[in-house]
């Protein structure tokens, strides 16, 4: 059985009150970085080494990935990473592009300017895991900074169809983009479109969420961008 290389994605895990969160946050951020690569093997086992927990909360996440399409089973062996088709990736940035900024356009008028810093914070740990090469921890700072963006508006059938959108895609040249220094450039846009929501200017920030989705279609998918 191939085992999971020691990459950021399986590092060990603090306790806290759901392990199984934790070990599913962290294997979806593996997965769509690129991390855990299409075709590799994993197995329970082994995972719950590298993260340093029980077996049990392990396998309830791998469970609820492969339910989801992350992972498939295979007999004897444990599971392997899902392949995502260019088309799919297209589809799903497809409708991203017409969900996140068309609110980000609405949340302009009504940004909460006392909770910048919040968001500055996070924006800032977006830009460290650009530079530093964790892109781990550069996912799912960009996944609570999108969502709670998404939150200010007040539906939460709309951040759950974000977030898992979110999920679905493969961002399979992030590797690529930190050796190329390009990440950083595109970690920035948060700070940016910050900017230009507590400035009230709605165009600029469906403009700026437009372009920053488009990465999914271009550098990040490791294509040129249309």
């Amino acid at each position: 059985m191939s085992s999971v290389s020691p990459t950021p994605s399986v590092r060990r895990l603090a306790p806290v009150a759901s392990l199984r969160e934790q070990v599913h946050r962290a294997l979806v951020a593996a997965i769509v970085a690129g991390e855990l690569e299409p075709g590799e093997l994993v197995s329970v086992p082994t995972l719950a080494a590298r993260f340093d927990v029980s077996a049990t909360p392990v396998r309830e996440a791998v469970l609820d990935l492969e339910r989801r399409g992350f992972l498939e089973a295979v007999r004897n062996k444990g599971f392997r990473v899902t392949r995502v088709s260019d088309q799919t990736l297209r589809h799903v940035a497809a409708v991203r592009l017409v969900i996140e900024p068309v609110w980000m356009e609405r949340l302009a008028k009504s940004f909460p300017v006392g909770q910048l810093g919040e968001f500055r914070a996070l924006a800032d740990e977006i830009v460290e895991g650009a530079r530093t090469g964790d892109l781990v921890a550069y996912l799912q700072a960009d996944q609570a900074f999108h969502l709670r963006l998404m939150g200010l508006l007040g539906n939460p059938v709309a951040g759950e169809i974000v977030a898992d959108l979110r999920d679905r895609a493969r961002l399979l040249g992030l590797s690529t983009m930190v050796a190329a220094g390009t990440l950083a450039a595109s970690a920035q846009e948060h700070h940016e479109l910050l900017d230009l929501l507590a400035a009230g200017d709605g165009p600029g920030a469906k403009a700026l969420m437009e372009r920053h989705i488009g990465h999914s279609l271009g550098t990040w998918a490791g294509k040129p961008e249309d």
